[in-house]
C-alpha cells in the first residue's frame, strides 16, 4: 500500500523531534570544535546550559553515511538505482563518491583532477547561467540527473567556470542534536608506561595524566527539518517530490535505527519520536519506507530524469 504523504500537502516544512538517551549510564561526549571545545550556551528560557551534541554539518554527513554500503561500494539496497558519481584511482580502485564527499558533486576529486569529464558536462548543461539570474529549477534538474542526493543535502558549485561560482542550493533536510540542562561530568586518566614511567613524554614515553570532560543532561533531543516548500519549488514533478520526501524520511528513520553511535563515548538510543509539525502526520516505519523506495526510483528513472547512465566514474589524477 503506498505511503500516505497527503497530510504534508500545503505545509512548508516537516519538523520531527527524537528524544534520545545514552544506551548505558548517563554520560555522553558531545562534538568538539577547534579552539572552542564543546559548544555550550545558555538556554533562552532559563532552563540551564545547552550543549551541542552533534552539529548540522556533521548530521548531514551522518544522514548520508547510513545510505551507503561500504562493502558493496554502492547505495544500500532500497536506494540502488539512484544516480551517483564515483571516483577511482589510476588502477580503478575506489577512492570516494558524491554521497560521502564533503562537498558532494563539488568535490575536488570530481572537479579538480585531470579527468574533466564531469566538469565538461556541467559546463555544457549550465552554460545558459553564465550571465543573468541563476535558474535554480534548471540547476535542480541537472542535480537530479547526476547527484540526486544533493537536492536533499544542498550544494555549492564554487567553480568559477560554472556561472561564476554562483550555483548553490541550501539543504532541504537539516538536523542537529542538543542536550538541555547539561552539566559537566569531569573525569580523567593516565597513559601508563610500565617500562619507563619518567620517560620523555614528548616522544610518547612516560606516564601522562589527562583530564576528560563528559556530560550529563536532563534531556537529549535530535531535531530534523525537511523543507517541503523548497522541494516543491524545484518544479521536478510529483514523482520526484514523492521520491525526495520518502528518501528524506528513510534517512531519518535509518539514522535513528542504526546511526546513533556518534563516538566511542557517545552511544545513544531512541526513547520517543514526535512529529511536531504537521502534528497530524504519522511518520512511516523504516520497513514501509524501504518497501516504497525501489518503485519510486524506477518511476522517476523510467521518465529519463536520471539521464543516460545512473553511475558516472571519474578517474582522479592530480
Amino acid at each position: 500500500m503506498p505511503l500516505d504523504l497527503n497530510p504534508l500537502n500545503d505545509h512548508p516544512r516537516l519538523l520531527i523531534e527524537a528524544a534520545l538517551k545514552p544506551v548505558q549510564g548517563a554520560r555522553f561526549q558531545p562534538t568538539g570544535f577547534p579552539n572552542l571545545g564543546h559548544a555550550v550556551y545558555e538556554s533562552p528560557d532559563g532552563e540551564g546550559r545547552i550543549v551541542l551534541v552533534e552539529s548540522a554539518q556533521s548530521m548531514a554527513n551522518r544522514l548520508e553515511a547510513v545510505c551507503w554500503d561500504e562493502n558493496a561500494n554502492d547505495w544500500v539496497e532500497p536506494l540502488r538505482g539512484l544516480p551517483v558519481l564515483k571516483v577511482v584511482d589510476d588502477e580503478g580502485n575506489p577512492l570516494t563518491n558524491s554521497v560521502l564527499e564533503a562537498h558532494r558533486i563539488n568535490s575536488p576529486y570530481i572537479l579538480e583532477g585531470k579527468d574533466t569529464s564531469v566538469l565538461d558536462i556541467l559546463e555544457q548543461r549550465l552554460a545558459s547561467m553564465e550571465v543573468g539570474r541563476v535558474d535554480l529549477r534548471e540547476l535542480a534538474k541537472v542535480l537530479l540527473e547526476f547527484d540526486t542526493n544533493a537536492l536533499l543535502h544542498g550544494v555549492f558549485l564554487a567553480k568559477g567556470k560554472l556561472a561564476g561560482g554562483r550555483l548553490r542550493l541550501p539543504r532541504s533536510l537539516s538536523a542537529f542534536i542538543e542536550a538541555t540542562n547539561a552539566r559537566v561530568a569531569a573525569s580523567g586518566g593516565v597513559k601508563n608506561d610500565s617500562v619507563n614511567p619518567s620517560g620523555d613524554t614528548a616522544k610518547g614515553f612516560g606516564n601522562v595524566p589527562f583530564a576528560r570532560d563528559e556530560w550529563v543532561a536532563e534531556k537529549i533531543t535530535a531535531y530534523f527539518n525537511l523543507d517541503l516548500r523548497q522541494i516543491r519549488a524545484f518544479g521536478l514533478g510529483d514523482d520526484v517530490e514523492r521520491l525526495l520526501v520518502t528518501m528524506a524520511l528513510f534517512k531519518i528513520r535509518r539514522f535513528l535505527a542504526e546511526g546513533l553511535r556518534l563516538r566511542t563515548a557517545c552511544d545513544l538510543d531512541v526513547e520517543k519520536i514526535t512529529v511536531t509539525n504537521p502534528s497530524h502526520f504519522e511518520l512511516p516505519s523504516l520497513s514501509d519506507l524501504t518497501a516504497e523506495l525501489p518503485a519510486l526510483i524506477e518511476a522517476v528513472g523510467s521518465k529519463g530524469l536520471f539521464g543516460e547512465t545512473r553511475e558516472l566514474t571519474v578517474t582522479y589524477r592530480k
